[in-house]
């Protein structure tokens, strides 16, 4: 049936070519001829290599070898340049080769589901066009921060893996909107997530979750899948002390701090001079309530946030965020309610 399928495209030319549930094992070397095809179909099959003359398919777009028997990314693919869409999944692929991933600089998507992957290599970022991303169901332990190189990513799937963190560098893929995180054993998820400001779905389900990051209420999300967490409860908080005192270091970083936004001043003109200062100072952070800059995180608080009141989103849900404060005098404003966290 398969050779019937072979010949038909031979004679045609027919730019598609669909071997699927064949029982195939070993490809023909007739297929050095099929210089023609755009999209092959080789899903559901028993293959565990490819022939290298799949190295004369320069017009191939889309590939799709899910369901073989595959163990690692044929090394052939690496020659295909043009390749757009390449399916993997339900395979035995423990290793995801760095030179072949070189080798696809115009892939737009990357289908690895249902594999025995635990690592994917910074070399990742070399596929500069790539818009989706799927790793479900493999065994993946951390994310490498290159894929925040990924500008043009959309769309990244790692549902039920065995990650326990995510890098800061993917808040800077802009046009990220969907994201799937469900069913790993994430402990919290980093600051910064005004990055995603085109993010619509979010999914950490299943997860370890107890409080989501500073600014998450600010996220045009549609959907956020939070079930399955361990999301610290609502309990009103009181503060004990109603004074703080700073220390001598506190105090300057601040003086410093609020200076160095006024770029005609002595300290923002000396502060260049300064490099390790610039770095300690770098990691400054800004009470929600006065907006005043801070060096050391005075308080660290939690605001239950409504779905649908503060974030737009269509159900409503309440969900704890990350808040920063610098005083005790900010926390007890009559104005505001901060619940639990409560930390010197």
């Amino acid at each position: 049936m398969a050779n019937d399928s072979i010949i038909r495209a031979l004679k045609t030319k027919s730019n598609s070519l669909n071997l699927s549930s064949r029982k195939i094992t070993l490809l023909p070397e007739v297929f050095e001829r099929l210089t023609w095809i755009v999209v092959l179909k080789l899903n559901n099959n028993n293959l565990s290599s490819l022939p290298s003359e799949l190295v004369c398919l320069q017009k191939l777009t889309e590939l799709n070898l899910g369901n073989n028997v595959l163990e690692e990314i044929p090394s052939v693919l690496k020659h295909l340049c043009c390749l757009k869409k390449l399916y993997l999944y339900g395979n035995n692929i423990s290793h995801l080769s760095s030179e072949v991933l070189e080798g696809l600089p115009n892939l737009v998507l990357l289908n690895l589901n249902h594999n025995r992957i635990k690592v994917i290599p910074a070399e990742i970022k070399k596929l500069c066009n790539l818009k989706s991303i799927s790793v479900t169901d493999n065994y993946l332990q951390q994310i490498p921060a290159e894929l925040g190189l990924i500008k043009s990513l959309t769309e990244i799937n790692f549902t039920n893996n065995k990650l326990t963190q995510i890098p800061q560098q993917l808040y800077n893929l802009l046009q990220l909107r969907k994201l799937y995180l469900a069913r790993n054993h994430l402990t919290e998820l980093p600051e910064g997530a005004l990055g995603w400001k085109n993010l619509k779905i979010l999914d950490v389900a299943g997860n370890r979750l107890s409080v989501f990051p500073v600014g998450f209420q600010f996220l045009t999300l549609e959907e956020l899948f939070f079930e399955g967490n361990s999301l610290v409860q609502f309990t009103l908080m009181e503060s004990i002390q109603e004074k703080e005192v700073l220390s001598l270091k506190e105090l300057s970083a601040r003086l410093i701090l609020q200076e160095s936004t006024n770029r005609f001043s002595v300290v923002s003109r000396a502060l260049p001079m300064y490099p390790e200062l610039q770095d300690m100072l770098s990691q400054w952070g800004q009470c929600v309530l006065c907006s005043q800059p801070f060096l050391t995180t005075w308080l660290e608080c939690v605001q239950f946030i409504n779905t649908k009141k503060h974030m737009g989103m269509k159900s409503s849900q309440s969900i704890p965020v990350r808040v920063l404060l610098c005083s005790y005098n900010c926390f007890n404003r009559d104005d505001h309610q901060y619940y639990g966290l409560v930390r010197l």
